[in-house]
């Protein structure tokens, strides 16, 4: 059911993704051989420390004639066994998983779909976007997207305003346009992530009936004791949108014992509660890709006349709008912004 354009798009993007990864292919197989030619340095270079440590076995009497020479032999002789330990460790050909480590890293950002959601790390976007409406305009929201197609095709629409506020005839029909909603959406993300060596991320909570600001003084009480594993806490605060609790201490080390605890049972009133304790990691977006994407079910209505009240005028498009002979159907949401005004709407995404 894709049209052409769409299939050729997704034939470009296949043959991109082809030619990359035929690059790193070459890429891999350059590393490995350089690998392997290494690795049979390595092995001659250990055949020969073998076969002169015979020789100083073999020169063992001569050695002990000449006091001296033997110091300076000893330490060079301990100086090879070392290196040769050492080359041991790094011979690549006596375990190949090893060889896998000797290939040059490479960043990879993953662009495709997964099938086994629930067996993954997620993270989740939740797109909430800000978008300025103009003066004189409207946003309708549909229950059926069809509708809202429907709507944007016939483009102009003649809307009666039969709400008592009107004397002269001819100013009882407005005319107004009917045009998609596209917003731009993230497509890509790159977030550079990076641990707090003195914070640690607590998170589920107990749900109390007590502030939010209670509860921080009371994980602020418990943390700052040493028999507890904690220290003085130098900031506490709750994670925007999230039950969760950031603490940060003023020592070195403490994060570490509390979150190789994993959880730890707090007394907050006359129970104990169990709380996790985890690592707190902080992001920055290094990179953004965003595409547009139209809204299925919302259709945006421009130049619509100051003539009516906000709440008159907003009641008019709800019926007209509704009426299904008139290309109409049930409507979900309406937001009117008179003339001379502005609005903002944020968008949200669809869970239905």
């Amino acid at each position: 059911s894709e049209s052409p354009e769409q299939l050729r798009c997704e034939i470009e993007r296949c043959k991109d993704l082809c030619r990359t990864l035929e690059q790193d292919h070459a890429e891999l197989r350059v590393a490995k051989e350089d690998a392997e030619q290494r690795a049979q340095e390595l092995k001659k270079e250990g055949e020969l420390l073998k076969k002169f440590e015979q020789q100083l076995v073999l020169n063992g009497d001569e050695e002990r004639a000449h006091q001296e020479e033997n110091n300076g032999l000893r330490q060079e002789k301990q100086a090879l066994k070392n290196k040769l330990e050492e080359l041991k460790k790094r011979v690549l050909w006596n375990d190949p998983e090893m060889m896998q480590s000797a290939l040059p890293e490479k960043k990879m950002i993953f662009k495709g779909l997964t099938v086994n959601k629930e067996h993954m790390n997620k993270l989740i976007l939740s797109p909430q976007i800000h978008y300025p409406l103009p003066g004189g305009s409207a946003l309708i929201t549909f229950e059926d997207a069809k509708v809202a197609q429907r709507i944007i095709e016939m483009r102009e629409h003649m809307v009666e305003l039969n709400c008592g506020e009107l004397d002269e005839l001819d100013q009882y029909r407005v005319r107004v346009q009917a045009v998609p909603m596209d917003i731009l959406l993230p497509s890509a993300l790159e977030v550079g992530l990076t641990q707090r060596s003195r914070s640690i991320l607590v998170s589920e909570l107990p749900k109390l009936d007590i502030s939010k600001e209670a509860l921080l003084d009371k994980l602020e009480l418990f943390f700052s004791k040493t028999k507890n594993g904690g220290s003085e806490v130098e900031s506490r605060a709750f994670l925007e949108d999230f039950d969760q609790v950031v603490l940060t201490f003023t020592e070195d080390g403490v994060a570490e014992g509390l979150i190789a605890r994993g959880h730890i049972q707090v007394p907050i009133g006359k129970e104990k509660y169990k709380i996790k304790i985890s690592p707190y990691m902080s992001g920055d977006i290094s990179n953004l890709q965003l595409q547009p994407s139209r809204c299925p079910r919302t259709v945006l209505l421009l130049g619509i006349p100051d003539v009516l009240s906000e709440e008159s005028m907003q009641d008019a498009l709800e019926i007209h709008f509704q009426k299904a002979s008139r290309g109409g159907g049930e409507v979900d949401a309406l937001a009117y912004v008179p003339a001379g005004r502005t609005g903002v709407a944020v968008f949200v995404e669809d869970r239905g």
